[in-house]
């Protein structure tokens, strides 16, 4: 047997998420069908190192699973994306050590989250992108960015139907937002995100600059461990898992 590690990735517009569930089509589902195909019907599982939600992409998903199929790494890419639907692509596969896990030993991940700022929209991107047609302050954006960086709970940030018994706590290494001509590009780097954490701060943030409250009211809202003190969920469309790290 052979661990095999896929970095993978994939247009979430017509899934209902990563992770198999009982209705609706699925990531996960999709590439173990491909997999059980390529092993002649025994039923391959990968592991993810996350899930994401219906309606979110990727660009650096990693899976990875064990197979009794030896071939070359490049062999594999190619037997595995002709058996692929169009919005899912193996950018990356490596044979890995027998005790290599795609999300137990995870050191970090970064999510980017694309918002379109016309006063128009633009339907090519709907999918992709959300669309915000109002003026928001940058600068104050980002001043509220500087205070999501570091080590906070941040349970403000999490959704109320997360299933997570443990703490909420959290270390974000970088938060920044950027505007090139008439796109936003807000990206997050930590250790671990909690259930729409990522959406909840966008929404947030989205709110400070529209002027309806100051950068440092983010401050207030971590401490409060309250989720109804933060602001509202941005939609699933805009948010790409863009990287996951390992030692």
């Amino acid at each position: 047997m052979e661990r095999i590690c896929c970095t993978i990735q994939y247009d979430g517009t017509n899934y209902s998420g990563y992770q198999i569930q009982t209705n609706g089509r699925t990531v996960q589902e999709q590439i173990e069908k491909a997999l059980t195909k390529m092993h002649k019907g025994t039923p391959i599982r990968i592991i993810a190192s996350g899930r994401t939600d219906a309606g979110v992409h990727a660009m650096g998903q990693v899976v990875h699973f064990d197979s009794s199929i030896i071939i070359e790494e490049h062999q594999w890419k190619k037997a595995l994306q002709t058996l692929l639907p169009a919005d899912i692509y193996i950018s990356h596969v490596e044979k890995v050590a027998s005790d290599f896990h795609a999300q137990h030993q995870t050191t970090g991940k970064e999510y980017r989250y694309y918002v379109f700022n016309g006063k128009e929209p633009d339907i090519f991107k709907r999918h992709i992108r959300y669309h915000v047609p109002y003026n928001l302050d940058m600068k104050a954006i980002k001043k509220a960015c500087t205070y999501i960086e570091g080590t906070h709970d941040f349970t403000s940030f999490c959704s109320m139907k997360t299933h997570l018994k443990g703490d909420k706590v959290r270390t974000i290494t970088y938060a920044s937002c950027e505007k090139i001509e008439n796109e936003i590009i807000f990206t997050f780097r930590g250790d671990g995100f909690l259930y729409n954490m990522v959406r909840i701060l966008v929404g947030t943030l989205l709110d400070i600059g529209q002027g309806n409250n100051p950068p440092e009211i983010i401050e207030e809202m971590i401490d409060a461990k309250d989720r109804r003190r933060a602001g509202k969920t941005a939609p699933p469309q805009g948010l790409f898992l863009w990287k996951v790290d390992y030692n």
